[in-house]
């Protein structure tokens, strides 16, 4: 009996562990996200989580395990994490970091890694066969080398590639023969990484949608937001320490004008003046002669 007590605290224990490590990655961190680990095979997961290591921690536990510490932390110090659950379907991972979801999105789409092709799944970019010695022999294979004409030569019982070759464009399918083929190859076509389903900030919910922005577009929308600002504050008289010079500028350049147009002599204008006045008259003259 108490050889059976051992057995069963044991896992009360790991698990209450794991509860414990949870609560304190979701209260340490200013950015908590959940994101879809499901198709990701061991190697390209832990390269991944490499890629991340010292900008954001990744831990997998099992939903239940999750779900625990998300209520537990609302019943005991007031953190409520509760929108996060309703994503908690599937196979996921906790990405803590004090980045902003913005960033660690970013990041999570700069760092993929390759993957072999899946029937059906579609090209990110165009899929190349390159030139060179496939490694692989004469045989059934070449019908299928040039069945989706790739051009081949047979040297020394090997097939080689004569010429980079593209056998699926971006966007098109990937058929199941071409998947083969590039699998016996070893091209991985394919990018795998973390995707995010719902990243929580500070209070604030962000679905993928929301982060997945045109960081060069966002770019030139603010720069064409600070034009317009600083136009309407130049025209508005609005003075800030960007609009100042502009509208000094322009006050003086009008107060020239005014001056001039209006003959008032100052040390500024009186050359504009005599000019002016000089081209009229030289067109007066000009009128009488006719």
């Amino acid at each position: 009996m108490p050889a059976l007590a051992l057995r069963e605290v044991k896992p009360r224990e790991r698990k209450r562990k794991l509860i414990d490590e949870m609560v304190e990655i979701f209260s340490s961190h200013k950015t908590i996200a959940l994101a879809d680990i499901s198709g990701l095979r061991a190697l390209q997961f832990q390269r991944l989580r490499k890629a991340l290591r010292g900008s954001v921690q990744v831990k997998v536990a099992k939903n239940s395990i999750i779900r625990k510490a998300i209520e537990e932390l609302k019943e005991l110090k007031g953190i409520d994490f509760s929108p996060l659950k309703d994503f908690l379907t599937g196979q996921v991972a906790v990405l803590a970091s004090n980045l902003s979801p913005f960033e660690i999105y970013a990041l999570l789409e700069k760092n993929k890694v390759p993957a072999k092709a899946r029937p059906g799944d579609v090209a990110v970019k165009d899929v190349v066969i390159p030139a060179g010695n496939t490694g692989i022999p004469s045989g059934p294979a070449l019908s299928l080398f040039k069945k989706f004409k790739v051009p081949v030569k047979v040297e020394e019982g090997s097939i080689y590639v004569t010429k980079d070759t593209v056998v699926v464009k971006a966007g098109e399918a990937i058929p199941a023969e071409i998947a083969e083929l590039l699998g016996k190859l070893g091209i991985e076509p394919m990018e795998a990484g973390l995707k995010i389903k719902i990243a929580f900030y500070e209070g604030v919910v962000f679905k993928p949608s929301d982060l997945k922005i045109d960081v060069e577009k966002y770019k030139k929308d603010i720069a064409d937001a600070f034009t317009r600002a600083l136009s309407l504050a130049i025209n508005a008289v609005f003075v800030t320490p960007e609009s100042a010079p502009y509208i000094i500028s322009k006050a003086v350049a009008e107060a020239r004008n005014l001056a001039i147009n209006a003959c008032y002599p100052t040390r500024e204008v009186v050359g504009h003046i005599i000019a002016k006045a000089y081209a009229q008259a030289t067109a007066l003259r000009s009128l009488l002669k006719l």
